[in-house]
């Protein structure tokens, strides 16, 4: 049985515009095979959006709390829900 796909949204604090930060996370998502999206937001957040298997979206809420991105993460909330579908590949914004 496939493991059903989520949703995972992810705001991301910290200093993470102009570092390279959502290259970074469209690599680690694309080696995952998810798709979504990481989207630089006003306040200076990087908004993260990603669908497949659950275990596969926790992973990469593991690597984005890793300590290893560029830059600097302070803080990630999530938020876990039903995947919608969003386009194949994984963008950034």
């Amino acid at each position: 049985m496939t493991e059903q796909s989520v949703r995972l949204t992810a705001w991301v604090h910290g200093r993470v515009q102009g570092v390279g930060f959502r290259w970074w996370t469209r690599s680690r998502a694309l080696e995952l095979g998810l798709d979504g999206a990481a989207t630089n937001l006003a306040d200076g957040r990087v908004q993260v959006v990603a669908e497949g298997p659950e275990s596969v979206c926790r992973e990469l809420l593991a690597a984005l709390n890793s300590g290893a991105t560029p830059g600097r993460v302070d803080l990630v909330v999530e938020r876990w829900s039903e995947a919608r579908g969003v386009p194949k590949g994984f963008e950034e914004r």
